[in-house]
């Protein structure tokens, strides 16, 4: 059996490890940069103005100077900063799991490559109490003999 190294979770804690200390650095070094992810994985509060959404491509650049860098933050496991978007200079919060991130670049030097994808979590469905109780046939049987 084939394994895809590049999805196995020893190799997505290398390479988020290896995202985490590279945008570290550069921030200790403050070096504007830039980065290349896939929009399914970007998070954008408050949420874009769909005119703003249709223009994106499926990997999108985000180049961070100025105030866009100054805002920027790195904390578990996410990348976040603030920018403006559009004609209206539409403000939100960007928020991208490191993961997501495909490329990240100095000027015009690619100085990070992931090849690995982000983990997509399980939607837990939310229950209530009294569906969570019915769900064990042992409790319906309390019930029913309570109601009698």
């Amino acid at each position: 059996m084939t394994i895809n190294l590049f999805q196995t979770p020893e190799y997505r804690a290398l390479i988020q490890e290896h995202i985490e200390k590279t945008i570290g650095y550069l921030f200790t070094k403050n070096q504007e940069f830039a980065l290349a992810c896939e929009i399914k994985n970007v998070h954008f509060t408050p949420e874009l103005p769909l005119s703003v959404q249709e223009t994106f491509q499926e990997t999108v650049l985000f180049i961070l100077s100025g105030y866009t860098f100054e805002s920027a933050t790195l904390e578990e496991g996410y990348f976040s900063f603030e920018a403006g978007f559009g004609e209206e200079n539409f403000g939100s919060t960007v928020t991208v799991p490191l993961l997501a991130i495909k490329q990240l670049f100095v000027g015009d030097h690619p100085i990070v490559l992931n090849l690995a994808q982000p983990v997509k979590k399980e939607k837990v469905e939310q229950k209530s109490s009294m569906e969570a109780l019915l769900n064990n046939p042992e409790n319906k049987k309390l019930i029913k003999k309570k109601k009698s």
